[in-house]
């Protein structure tokens, strides 16, 4: 057989495509890529709320046999803490009933105060109730997932307290339901006050202190802190409203080979065992009022020019009265 008849492609079992040095390479590259666009151009936020919605019926699902299981047990305890709840609710009726012949008078003693202080009264920021479903799966991250979500009315940014302080903040939200990351967690920040000494400074998450707490950081070692001093917020970020207690310091490390001193802080929220929740309107979120046309620019400038023009008449009809009453004096002399 001459040579230039045969066939000399490789069988189809030997045929190979590209190497795995290539693919790896260009599946890196991609995958880089996504990642990149996703953090700058939110690239795969259509695609996440669209999987969180169809996998919510799952979820809802799943969590019941839990929740059967949870709520059978938490019957049980109640039942058997009733009594002594019971017991403790007359105690505190009992102190209760003494405070509260006080109230009166300390409220207006309060109301003297502030009007004296002239301090502004504190306006009450709307919200809305929500019920903890269960922890994120992220065990790197501190996080709670609510059972309210964008057809609520939930915002990403919303500050979230319970029933004693600040608990955390709304950073995800999804249709029917929201991802709260807490106080505790590494990444969130709260700027805060010191209630003794009105001191500022901000809060961040230390998730390995003591299971969970907050720390000052870059404050003097010198700096007028004590142990047991609360600290709430401060109000300056525009998303938390000023005066939410969030922290109570409970340990000051001063080293002197350090300028800075390490301050722990205890959440003051139950931020392990929160159940009931308080999603609040961020108070940047509030809408300025537009100026009137009375105080624009050009409405002050003409009323300036109206002052000027009535000073001037009024000074003019002043003259003559003067020029008139002189005549009228000179005339008998």
């Amino acid at each position: 057989m001459p040579l230039g008849t045969l066939d000399r492609t490789a069988p189809p079992l030997f045929n190979q495509g590209p190497s795995a040095l290539s693919k790896l390479i260009f599946f890196s590259a991609l995958a880089l890529f996504l990642m990149v666009a996703d953090a700058r151009f939110h690239l795969v936020q259509p695609i996440r709320l669209a999987i969180g919605t169809v996998l919510y019926p799952v979820q809802w699902l799943a969590l019941k046999p839990v929740q059967l299981v949870v709520g059978g047990g938490r019957y049980l305890e109640d039942l058997q803490t009733a009594q002594g709840n019971e017991a403790e609710a007359r105690k505190a009726l009992a102190l209760q009933s003494e405070r509260a012949s006080q109230a009166d008078t300390l409220a207006q003693e309060n109301a003297r105060l502030r009007s004296l202080l002239e301090l502004r009264q504190m306006t009450q920021t709307p919200g809305r109730a929500a019920e903890v479903l269960y922890d994120a799966a992220d065990p790197y991250t501190r996080k709670l997932v609510i059972d309210q979500g964008l057809m609520n009315g939930i915002a990403a940014g919303s500050p979230v307290i319970d029933e004693h302080g600040v608990l955390g903040q709304v950073t995800q939200v999804q249709p029917f339901s929201s991802e709260i990351t807490l106080v505790i967690d590494r990444d969130l920040a709260i700027p805060v006050q010191n209630v003794r000494t009105g001191a500022r400074s901000v809060a961040f998450g230390d998730a390995s202190a003591h299971g969970g707490g907050l720390e000052l950081r870059f404050m003097q070692a010198n700096s007028d802190v004590q142990e047991g001093d609360v600290l709430t917020t401060s109000g300056v970020d525009g998303v938390y409203p000023p005066g939410l207690p969030v922290a109570r310091i409970d340990r000051i490390e001063r080293r002197a080979d350090s300028a800075f001193a390490r301050i722990h802080c205890e959440p003051l929220a139950k931020v392990t065992a929160a159940r009931y929740v308080l999603v609040l309107a961020p108070t940047g979120a509030q809408s300025v009022p537009k100026p009137t046309p009375a105080n624009t620019p050009s409405a002050v400038a003409a009323k300036k020019k109206a002052d000027k023009a009535d000073a001037k008449a009024d000074a003019k009809a002043d003259a003559k009265a003067a020029k008139k009453a002189d005549k009228k004096e000179a005339g008998p002399r």
